[in-house]
């Protein structure tokens, strides 16, 4: 499967934050990284997505939409303030 770019969860996080996260940074848990949103690497199957580290690969966050809502577990990546961009 190959990998779309962080722009593939944008519908979902914004469903989820209420705000536009593409542009947000965060750094990688497992590397120290310091990437935006839209650089995670995201492998997309239904009902959910998994976005990774661009550097080191490892599962950073998870989103998964269901009928109720959306939810997002942020596994390995500490989001910057989305106000701070």
């Amino acid at each position: 499967m190959e990998a779309l770019d962080g722009n593939a969860i944008a519908g979902t996080l914004l469903e989820y934050f209420g705000e536009e996260m593409t542009m947000v940074r965060g750094v990688c848990g497992h590397c120290g990284t310091s990437a935006q949103v839209a650089q995670l690497r995201v492998y997309s199957r239904a009902p959910g997505s998994v976005a990774r580290c661009p550097a080191c690969g490892n599962v950073v966050m998870v989103a998964v939409t269901s009928r109720a809502a959306s939810q997002v577990y942020l596994t390995g990546f500490q989001l910057s303030d989305p106000a701070s961009g």
